[in-house]
C-alpha cells in the first residue's frame, strides 16, 4: 500500500472508520510481529502484539499524526509491552507449547512454499535475535520495519547516531556469523 493511502486510512481510522482500522492493522501487524519475535520469541510475540494493539485502541484518541507516526507509536507500545513481558517472564515459569500445534492454516496454501518461507524467516529472525538486544532491535527497526534512524531512536529512547552505530555493528556481526557457517 502506498504511504499516502495508508495516511488516508489512518485519518479515517481516527475518525472512527472500522474498515480503515482493519486496513491499517493488516499493513502494520506483520512487521510489528517480526520485531516482537526478535524481542520475546515466536511463542510470545502474538500475545505481546495483541496487548500492544489493545492499548493502542484504548489510547487512540490520544494519537495525532500520519501513518509513519502511527507505525512508530504502535511499535513503541509493542516494545514497551515486550519489555514488560520479559520482566514478568523472569518471575514465572512457562510451558513450552509451540504455537504451530495450536493453530490451523486458513485457506488454500502451498504448504511447501509456506514452510520454506517460514523456516527461512524464522532462521533469519533467530540469527538476529542472537545478537545483543540493542543491535537486534536496531536492525529490525531499520531493516525489517523500515524506520529511519530518528524514528527508530525515538522508539528505543536513544540518539539516531547510536541506533545507526548499533545497526552497523549488528550487521557486521551477522555477516561474520553467516560467513562462519558451513
Amino acid at each position: 500500500m502506498a504511504e499516502e493511502g495508508l495516511d488516508h486510512a489512518v485519518e479515517a481510522m481516527l475518525g472512527g472508520d472500522e474498515s480503515a482500522f482493519r486496513l491499517v492493522y493488516r499493513h502494520i501487524q506483520p512487521p510489528l510481529l517480526r520485531y516482537l519475535t526478535v524481542l520475546v520469541g515466536t511463542a510470545d510475540a502474538e500475545d505481546v502484539a495483541s496487548e500492544a494493539w489493545a492499548q493502542a485502541f484504548r489510547d487512540l484518541d490520544r494519537f495525532r499524526g500520519d501513518a509513519d507516526a502511527f507505525r512508530g507509536w504502535v511499535t513503541t507500545i509493542g516494545r514497551n509491552r515486550a519489555l514488560d513481558h520479559l520482566r514478568h517472564a523472569r518471575r514465572r515459569p512457562t510451558a513450552d507449547e509451540p504455537v504451530e500445534s495450536l493453530t490451523d492454516l486458513a485457506g488454500p496454501v502451498d504448504v511447501e512454499d509456506e514452510t520454506l518461507g517460514r523456516v527461512q524467516s524464522e532462521a533469519a529472525l533467530a540469527l538476529i535475535a542472537s545478537l545483543p538486544r540493542d543491535q537486534a532491535e536496531a536492525i529490525v527497526l531499520r531493516t525489517v520495519l523500515g524506520f529511519d534512524a530518528p524514528t527508530a531512536a525515538r522508539i528505543l529512547g536513544k540518539r539516531p547516531g547510536a541506533v545507526r552505530a548499533a545497526s552497523h555493528r549488528g550487521l557486521k556481526q551477522l555477516a561474520k556469523k553467516i560467513g562462519d557457517r558451513p
